[in-house]
């Protein structure tokens, strides 16, 4: 079945850096495009970063310049390289892929989700 596994999350004091990865396994990984999501507490979901099957990546301005996602397709990994934090990225992180899988039936995906938190 499909797995995505999130680690890198902890606590930084901002201006640092984090690392964030996901293991995907269980489908065709180098066909969908992957997402980060993040979500504070008490605040909604938001789109931090997706990047294509062809590379092709885009971030919302909240966080551009400052997140890089990238992905390994050998290897069926996904990062978010995550720098010049800030105490309002404190979130969770989750790994997400969406789309048509086997049976041709639309499907969601999340990981466990990892915990960021920025704060002196």
């Amino acid at each position: 079945q499909v797995q995505l596994v999130e680690s890198g999350g902890g606590l930084v004091q901002p201006g640092g850096s984090l690392k964030l990865s996901c293991a995907a396994s269980g489908f065709g990984f180098n066909n969908y495009d992957m997402r980060w999501i993040r979500q504070a507490l008490g605040k909604e979901r938001e789109l931090v970063a997706t990047i294509t099957t062809g590379l092709t990546t885009t971030y919302p301005d909240s966080v551009k310049g400052r997140f890089t996602i990238s992905r390994d397709n050998a290897k069926h990994m996904v990062y978010l390289q995550m720098n010049s934090l800030k105490p309002e990225d404190t979130a969770v992180y989750y790994c997400n892929v969406q789309g048509f899988f086997m049976g041709g039936i639309f499907r969601n995906y999340w990981g466990q989700g990892t915990q960021v938190t920025v704060s002196s």
